[in-house]
């Protein structure tokens, strides 16, 4: 009867079923097989599982996960830590690849077509004309050049006009457009509605006509304006070019 409860005791202290420790890699329920079978029924377990659970209680041990082999059924262990320090380092090249391609592409965008892929006023033939039109300065430092003298009325201050206008960078990159828009743009001239220098530039003018201005920093832009999808930067009070073409005075035409 001793012999029969050591024989009992010492198979129960051989039996692989029975972890070191709380922790169970399998249901206690359904232990597993290498080969993916669950064990079923009170027979033995075989040399190949004892194998595979004990690798298991090994790997356990050791704080690290175990992995069940390709070519033989057996356990391999895998450090948890060495996994996913491995996991975290692709995803962060994988995030940084994706922002320095975000960046790329933002900084693609702001930069801005290039000037001859958006409509304009002056094209390559204009752009050559305008080389020997003389350029006029006015006392605010406001330059400009006619491209196209008008025939109709010059605009009184306070009046309504509508024109088109194409402004530029002075590398001629463009940043504001009404042909873009696909409307002239309607204002009051000489109300303060525009920068300084637009204003003073189309109160001169007569309608019909199209004109270059040289808008200089201090009757340009103040604040600057951030650049955007397909708009460059325009630094604070820094000078800008301006095409206007003169298209008619509400006001005037009416009466």
């Amino acid at each position: 009867m001793a012999a029969t409860a050591s024989s009992s005791s010492s198979s129960a202290a051989a039996s692989p079923l029975l972890l070191p420790s709380a922790r169970r890699p399998f249901p206690s329920s359904k232990p597993w097989l290498p080969d993916g079978r669950a064990f079923r029924g009170s027979r033995a377990l075989s040399s190949a599982a004892r194998r595979c659970c004990c690798c298991c209680c090994r790997c356990e041990a050791a704080g690290e996960a175990p992995q069940r082999g390709v070519d033989d059924g057996g356990v391999v262990c895998t450090s948890t830590t060495r996994s996913r320090r491995s996991v975290l380092g692709v995803a962060v090249g994988v995030s940084s690849a994706l922002a320095l391609g975000l960046a790329a592409f933002d900084d693609a965008l702001a930069a801005g077509l290039p000037p001859e892929e958006k409509p304009k006023l002056c094209d390559a033939a204009c752009e050559k004309d305008l080389e020997n039109v003389p350029m006029v300065t006015t006392e605010s430092g406001l330059q400009y050049k006619d491209i196209k003298v008008g025939e109709g009325p010059s605009p009184p201050i306070g009046f309504q006009v509508a024109a088109n206008y194409v402004a530029m960078v002075p590398n001629g990159q463009i940043f504001d457009s009404s042909l873009e828009k696909g409307q002239p743009y309607i204002f009051r001239v000489g109300s303060g509605q525009v920068i300084k220098g637009l204003d003073e530039g189309i109160l001169s003018m007569k309608v019909g006509g199209l004109r270059r201005l040289y808008i200089p920093g201090p009757l340009a832009f103040p604040k600057g304006l951030t650049s955007a999808p397909g708009r460059p930067r325009v630094a604070p009070s820094s000078p800008v070019m301006f095409d206007v073409n003169l298209l008619y005075i509400p006001g005037l035409d009416d009466e």
